[in-house]
């Protein structure tokens, strides 16, 4: 996963310039159809039941984070397109991307379906 900008700077900002940084009780994976880049500005999924949800991630281990439970995103009521990428937000509307990828594979989401991603299946890794 990438890092977007927003949180290099803030990141930057609280180790180097004793800047404080205030995480947010909970985040969120939001779906894009395209990809939504350093800036945030890919397009994210909306309509047809679609918000984000809540990820739970475990304790860091070798620099390294995993979400600790499975996500399921709500189940669409009208298509969603094809979501070609995911970010991990800071609000559950609205807000700032903190994290971005590529999904493993494209998918195309139409009315009754959901996206699943199983526990461990989003690894963030700081290097």
């Amino acid at each position: 996963m990438s890092a977007s900008n927003y949180l290099e700077d803030a990141l930057l900002n609280a180790v180097l310039r004793n800047t404080p940084y205030t995480s947010t009780a909970n985040v969120y994976i939001a779906f894009f159809t395209a990809n939504p880049g350093e800036d945030g500005a890919g397009a994210e999924v909306t309509g047809g039941s679609y918000a984000r949800t809540a990820i739970a991630f475990g304790a860091p281990s070798n620099g390294v984070c995993l979400n600790s439970a499975q996500i399921v995103s709500p189940t669409a009521t009208v298509s969603w397109g094809v979501v070609t990428h995911f970010g991990v937000m800071d609000a559950a509307t609205a807000g700032a991307l903190l994290y971005y990828a590529a999904l493993d594979t494209q998918r195309t989401v139409g009315v009754g379906v959901a996206i699943l991603i199983p526990a461990e299946g989003i690894s963030i890794t700081l290097t």
